[in-house]
């Protein structure tokens, strides 16, 4: 059975950092790992994944102060979010899938909960 668990969120003020960490587990196969969002009043995005070639793309919105990576040994992917802005107050979300590229949300089957990134200005 596939599991995804988000840790790390928090309340930081802007221009901090903060680093999320998604553990993933029960694949048998080669998968994706994504990160998504959603504020307030927003549809959830995409924000950064790694796809099931090990290949790793931050989105444009947050590429140059968001930076993604994996540990494939312990199969756990991180999100290290820098510069942090109001805007980025978010739930944060770690998703995976075996068959798609972790880009779309209804493309993509396994989610974890959810961890609450709070940026005040």
């Amino acid at each position: 059975q596939v599991q995804v668990k988000e840790s790390g969120g928090g309340s930081v003020q802007a221009g901090g950092s903060l680093t999320l960490s998604c553990e993933v587990s029960g694949f048998d196969r080669s998968h994706c790992t994504g990160w998504f969002r959603q504020g307030p009043g927003k549809e959830r995005e995409s924000v950064a994944r790694v796809g099931r070639d090990g290949s790793l793309l931050e989105d444009v919105p947050v590429r140059g102060r968001f930076f993604i990576s994996k540990d494939n040994e312990k199969d756990v992917v991180y999100l290290r979010m820098t510069k942090l802005k109001p805007e980025d107050t978010a739930m944060y979300y770690c998703a995976a899938d075996a068959t798609s590229a972790c880009t779309s949300v209804g493309l993509t089957d396994y989610w974890g909960p959810g961890t609450q990134v709070t940026v005040s200005s």
